[in-house]
């Protein structure tokens, strides 16, 4: 695209203006030029509008703000501008004094220059409704308390016409420089395509500030009349408000972080805090000093008092923001700091069991082949015919240990030789109500019962089938252990699909875990000697980790102990495979 493609917009604003400067220079006083410059004004503000508005429409999330503000701004501009035309083309009358939509043409900018504070270009780290965002609202709500304070009174309480247009121009100066201050700002901290835009918009309101002052000092000396050659900045500066609409569609508009000093960022609320403790101050000099009509004084004094009540919301609103922000950091502090707990237990754990497998793989080889020979030489003493009973019972103890400790070394062979096994889809469900039947045919008598719950999509997992049936063996035969101990009770299985995950919960009305921070240990226990090794949870341990997953374990409130597994869920429900199976 050439350099005339890409300007094309910015040369017919050019040429726009160019036009109407030549036809405000050749023509002379007359009605036909007032129509000419009301219609012009009227149509190039009512096309940036629509060009604006389209923006909005079009583009996504904080740029549809931006143009949206920038749309109303030039809506409101469009009403003051109609009402121009209305009085010279159908009435055919001069524009009063004070006029009405005066009002309307002053709080134009005040969307616009929201447009801007808004800061599309930069990237959001705070909520939507942010503190700044507020800081500002406030000190919109500021800037229209000063309208009513010093402009209202002269205009419809007790009319003063000229210290209306003294005020009303002063403020209404203020109110363009505060936009140009804003864009300037906004140009100085941006990049790219946004700074190209923010450049353009400031340019175009330069030209409209310094043509407002030439064209009010006519307006005073009696030398204008619509379609003069003082209108031409304010065309100028519309059409080319009109050409960065236009281009705008065609440029890469992306946020970026933030290119501000930190310190600038508290200035907004400095500022709002002295607009909030100015009220008191313009309340007592209305009250005390001020020497208008007791009209103008007592409307005063309720604009101050009008001000303060809204401004004071503002005030507890903020409270309120920070005092929620500040509970949702506490949240995600203390969140963050179980998570970092729990991670670091997990990993302490991983690196025990990662020790003790290197430490058991080669002592238990080591104790097998002394063992084999007492274990053999027992059994061939304790066959022959001459022992004494007494000697009898002495071998018997001695094979009865040996083959314990033979069992302890399968154990830890078993514990440190654990190999990740071929992984398909496995159906959790079928394997608990297979392990609950298999305890349950072991635990006989009818004082323990078992209940399986198990949601219609609940899903299958990735994994061994082999070893997650003995990681629910094994948490199914601890929970009947601790039932039995205190004559027996229920267990609750459930079966839940949670988010991305499949969850196994196992609770038991039983004595509970006595500490449950150590139940994943090797070799840790609370079973009789010779009933148990203390490497049973920690095998489920190793093995859940290996296939994603995570175990839990705590005491339950009222009474009982709660174990909660979790596998990553294989996207497939169960429902779903068995009615692929049909099909």
């Amino acid at each position: 695209m050439g350099p005339f493609q890409r300007h094309r917009w910015f040369v017919a604003a050019a040429g726009v203006t160019l036009a109407y400067a030549v036809v405000s220079l050749t023509a002379h006083k007359s009605f036909g030029l007032t129509v000419f410059g009301d219609v012009v004004g009227v149509f190039m503000m009512v096309v940036t509008g629509a060009a604006m508005l389209a923006n909005a429409i079009s583009r996504p999330g904080m740029q549809r703000s931006f143009w949206g503000l920038m749309a109303f701004g030039f809506s409101l501009w469009t009403v003051n501008q109609w009402g121009w035309a209305y009085y010279e083309i159908v009435l055919r009358r001069g524009i009063p004094d004070p006029y009405f939509a005066d009002i309307v043409l002053f709080f134009h900018l005040v969307p616009m220059i929201a447009a801007v504070a808004w800061r599309p270009d930069q990237t959001r780290t705070e909520p939507r409704f942010h503190l700044s965002t507020l800081h500002f609202l406030m000190l919109l709500v500021w800037w229209v308390f000063l309208y009513a304070f010093i402009v209202f009174p002269h205009q419809y309480v007790v009319l003063n016409v000229p210290a209306y247009n003294r005020y009303y121009d002063l403020l209404y100066e203020v109110e363009n420089m505060l936009l140009l201050v804003v864009l300037a700002y906004a140009a100085w901290t941006s990049v790219g395509a946004w700074k190209r835009l923010y450049l353009n918009f400031l340019a175009a309101s330069t030209l409209y500030t310094a043509g407002a002052q030439v064209l009010d000092k006519a307006v005073f000396t009696g030398t204008y009349y619509t379609g003069s050659f003082y209108d031409v900045p304010l065309t100028g500066a519309v059409v080319w408000m009109l050409a960065t609409a236009l281009t705008a569609r065609e440029w890469d508009l992306k946020a970026d972080t933030p290119r501000t000093d930190g310190r600038w960022r508290t200035i907004l609320p400095q500022m709002a805090m002295l607009a909030i403790l100015s009220l008191p101050v313009l309340g007592l000099w209305a009250f005390l000093a001020d020497t208008s009509p007791v009209p103008s004084r007592m409307f005063r004094v309720f604009a101050v008092l009008a001000a303060m009540l809204v401004l004071g919301a503002f005030a507890f609103l903020r409270q309120y923001i920070q005092d929620q922000t500040l509970m949702q950091l506490l949240g995600e502090s203390r969140a963050g700091y179980e998570n970092q707990q729990r991670l670091q237990s997990h990993l302490v754990q991983k690196e025990k069991l990662a020790s003790l497998g290197q430490l058991v793989a080669g002592a238990a080889h080591e104790i097998n082949q002394p063992l084999a020979t007492i274990m053999e030489n027992s059994e061939q003493l304790w066959s022959g015919q001459r022992l004494s009973s007494e000697q009898d019972a002495l071998v018997r103890k001695i094979v009865n240990q040996a083959r314990r400790t033979r069992d302890l070394v399968s154990d830890l062979l078993s514990f440190a030789q654990q190999t990740p096994g071929e992984k398909s889809l496995v159906d959790l469900s079928v394997l608990l109500h297979r392990a609950a039947q298999m305890q349950e045919a072991l635990h006989a008598g009818g004082r323990i019962r078992v209940e399986i719950f198990v949601e219609p999509e609940f899903p299958r997992v990735l994994g061994n089938s082999n070893q997650l049936f003995q990681v629910i063996v094994e948490i199914i035969e601890n929970a009947m252990d601790a039932l039995e101990e205190v004559g027996g009770g229920t267990l609750q299985i459930t079966a839940q699909h949670l988010g991305q995950e499949a969850v196994l919960q196992f609770s038991d009305t039983g004595p509970g875990l006595r500490e449950p921070q150590r139940v994943f240990d090797p070799f840790y226990t609370t079973k009789p000697i010779g009933k148990g090794t203390g490497l049973g949870l920690s095998a489920v341990y190793g093995v859940i980790q290996d296939h994603g997953g995570q175990i839990t374990c705590q005491n339950k409130p009222a009474g009982g102990a709660l174990f909660v597994v979790r596998f990553p869920s294989a996207g497939e429900s169960v429902a779903q495979a068995a009615g692929a199976a049909k099909a």
